[in-house]
């Protein structure tokens, strides 16, 4: 129900309610966002948003996001007091002069799933059905990204291959993959086609003009992961097979980088979207149990469109298995 600029909703699915302020003066505020909270209302969330938890612990409507993140991803995200600075802090947003960093946890090496169809019947596929869901049949979506031979990125999980030899290693039908340290895998650059449906969960890599790229690295501290329980202690990740990853979105599709980590067969631990919808029937409702998705904006770097301040905002949420 709606009444002016202020809509009341009966009941909101509980979300985590610990945000910290990384940095405020009288014109922005700087969230550290938790995971699976909006940052903005959205569907069955208003009051439970960041947004609106800021609005309330400032007693100050006029603030307003610079951007957005996902509710599943934790980490850095800049808002607006001054009305008249909106448009400026927007535009660096809009304009890409913001530079990005982002961490995760994924395997060491690639995950092999069967490969069905072809990407060109995808979109066919969710406009002749008109779902909301990907595919609930066989718990599997038609939207699954064809993955790279293993050979072609990770040769063994405890070591990094050569693929000096391949300059451009083109990914199926749909992607292209460019060492940018060779003869190491990593970083590397991921350039594809991202779609995304209206009503259909998952975007989707297919051919078509290149309006995705991403920059995939490793992590150069593979110790700062903690256990999700009490103690909060420091993880080894090699022994469990997987691995800390930097991500640098060089454009803003939605779920870029969690459709580039699945493209490569290296799926974000807890994404129970890509490479596949895992519980369709379950929505956005009952997620409290589940591990968050292991994605975080982990920096972000810019001129201060005020006076050319060089500005850098680090997100303290640890990644954590």
């Amino acid at each position: 129900m709606t009444s002016g600029h202020h809509r009341w909703v009966v009941s909101e699915p509980d979300v985590p309610d610990d945000i910290g302020i990384l940095y405020e003066d009288a014109d922005i505020v700087v969230l550290d966002k938790p995971h699976l909270l909006p940052t903005m209302p959205r569907g069955m969330w208003y009051r439970h948003t960041a947004l609106m938890r800021l609005r309330e612990m400032y007693g100050d409507d006029a603030i307003v996001p610079a951007h957005r993140l996902d509710r599943a991803t934790a980490g850095v995200v800049v808002f607006v007091r001054t009305p008249a600075l909106r448009g400026a802090f927007q535009t660096l947003f809009q304009e890409r002069r913001v530079r990005k960093v982002y961490e995760c946890i994924a395997p060491c090496a690639p995950v092999r799933l069967q490969r069905r169809g072809a990407v060109g019947g995808v979109r066919e596929a969710a406009e002749s059905e008109g779902s909301t869901m990907a595919s609930p049949r066989r718990g599997r979506s038609p939207h699954e990204p064809v993955l790279p031979p293993v050979r072609d990125i990770v040769a063994q999980a405890r070591r990094v291959p050569s693929i000096a030899d391949i300059p451009g290693v083109r990914l199926g039908p749909v992607g292209i993959v460019t060492p940018l340290d060779p003869p190491r895998a990593f970083p590397l650059m991921r350039r594809s086609h991202i779609t995304k449906l209206r009503g259909v969960l998952q975007a989707f890599e297919e051919p078509g003009e290149t309006n995705a790229v991403s920059v995939i690295g490793l992590c150069d501290d593979q110790t700062a992961v903690r256990r999700r329980d009490e103690t909060g202690e420091r993880v080894a990740l090699a022994p469990l097979g997987l691995r800390a990853y930097r991500l640098e979105p060089r454009t803003g599709k939605t779920h870029q980088l969690r459709v580039h980590m699945a493209a490569l067969g290296l799926p974000i631990l807890g994404d129970d979207m890509y490479p596949r919808v895992l519980d369709p029937g379950r929505g956005d409702l009952d997620d409290s149990a589940a591990p968050p998705l292991q994605l975080v904006a982990r920096e972000l770097r810019f001129s201060d469109p005020r006076d050319g301040t060089p500005r850098v905002f680090r997100s303290r949420i640890p990644l954590a298995v």
